[in-house]
């Protein structure tokens, strides 16, 4: 059976977290936030430090950061075509990890259409991260009953690279 013909086998975005470090809280977490507010229209939510680091300047549960989780497939869509842009739709391979999901980094969310800078806010850079699975890879989350997905079921590097491709004209470059 083809996989055009199974649904189940198709597979497609679950989530997109964009998530921008800032290593600190007070004013440039409160600007990282407004940044990612304007690019993807949701309000962000703050990442906590899990532990004290002398170095750094952070304490355990101290806010160091803010992400955003985009699930709905109209905003998935159209924010991944303007991060896909920025990067001139290409990334390297060893981007894609063993479960077919996609990390990347934006260097400055100016680079995005319609950004301007603003010196009030400054440059901030992101983390794209993009999940890619199956229907029916929910048994391996839910609360009762929970079970491992097969692994005939589950979306490899490779099926990902084409689906990227094909669906987003994406171009992987094998470094």
């Amino acid at each position: 059976m083809s996989e055009g013909a199974n649904p189940m086998l198709t597979p497609s975005i679950t989530k997109i977290t964009v998530n921008i470090g800032v290593g600190e809280g007070g004013q440039r977490l409160q600007l990282a936030e407004k940044v990612l507010e304007v690019l993807t229209g949701m309000t962000p939510v703050r990442t906590l430090s899990t532990q004290t680091n002398r170095e750094l300047g952070t304490r355990r549960g101290a806010p160091i950061g803010c992400k955003v989780t985009i699930r709905n497939q109209d905003s998935v869509n159209s924010f991944l075509k303007d991060a896909f842009w920025v990067r001139q739709n290409t990334l390297p391979s060893y981007n894609f990890d063993s479960q077919g999901n996609i990390s990347f980094g934006i260097s400055d969310y100016t680079d995005f259409p319609d950004q301007k800078y603003d010196p009030d806010i400054g440059i901030f850079g992101m983390d794209i991260n993009i999940v890619l699975e199956r229907p029916g890879h929910r048994v391996s989350r839910r609360r009762q009953g929970s079970s491992r997905v097969g692994y005939g079921h589950r979306v490899g590097p490779e099926e990902s690279k084409k689906w990227f491709t094909e669906r987003f004209g994406l171009e992987i470059v094998e470094e």
